[in-house]
């Protein structure tokens, strides 16, 4: 199952093809050993976020990892890569993907990953960008999660573009919008800080976007 967040396919609508550099939110579903064979990407800043199950990884660069649960990678396409992503054998997985139009689209394919160990009172935690261990290839984005506690609030930052998305849990009713829920997005343009609360033990990704 796939939850695409932009036009897509059959599904395209020109209004809503792209925010900022970002041009493909996706949220993925996969059954015990199935996911995306090996297929081609260019031109893209491919970061994966496993919200859980494990998510097996491989590409051209002779790359192979595992990720679980809460680990982030960035894949660099650059002038072109070859990459699967399978859930393992060890039961279902869930990852959400999101694509950049980077500066440079003639670089060198590269990918790394890291486990943001993010948590509750952590508040958000550097994932990518000029702040997080992942370098992406888009100047002036960054990203973030959070983990938060039931009741617990969070400091969204100003940027000419924020995306965030409830990739669990629920965020009480606020000034920004109603309450919100596993699955659910907003986008703001140059918005200040905002506070959320979450209504019970919610994740939180967060994509400050030039």
């Amino acid at each position: 199952m796939t939850r695409h967040a932009f036009a897509f396919g059959a599904h395209y609508d020109p209004a809503w093809a792209s925010f900022g550099p970002m041009v493909c939110h996706d949220d993925h579903l996969l059954a015990t050993g199935r996911g995306f064979d090996e297929h081609p990407h260019a031109g893209l800043e491919i970061v994966t976020t496993v919200v859980s199950g494990e998510l097996v990884h491989t590409d051209s660069t002779g790359t192979e990892r595992t990720l679980g649960a809460g680990e982030v990678a960035v894949l660099s396409a650059g002038t072109g890569v070859r990459h699967a992503e399978l859930a393992s054998s060890r039961g279902p997985a869930r990852f959400v993907q999101v694509w950049l139009t980077p500066d440079d689209p003639d670089t060198a394919p590269a990918y790394a990953a890291t486990a943001p160990g993010a948590g509750p009172g952590a508040g958000l935690v550097p994932v990518a960008g000029p702040d997080g261990p992942l370098a992406v290839g888009v100047a002036g984005a960054s990203y973030a999660v959070a983990r938060l506690d039931a009741n617990e609030t969070v400091t969204l930052p100003a940027a000419p573009r924020l995306h965030v998305y409830v990739a669990s849990g629920a965020l009480l009713r606020s000034s920004l919008a109603e309450p919100l829920h596993d699955g659910d997005a907003f986008c703001m343009t140059d918005e200040p800080a905002h506070e959320l609360t979450a209504g019970v033990p919610t994740d939180l990704l967060v994509w400050s976007l030039p």
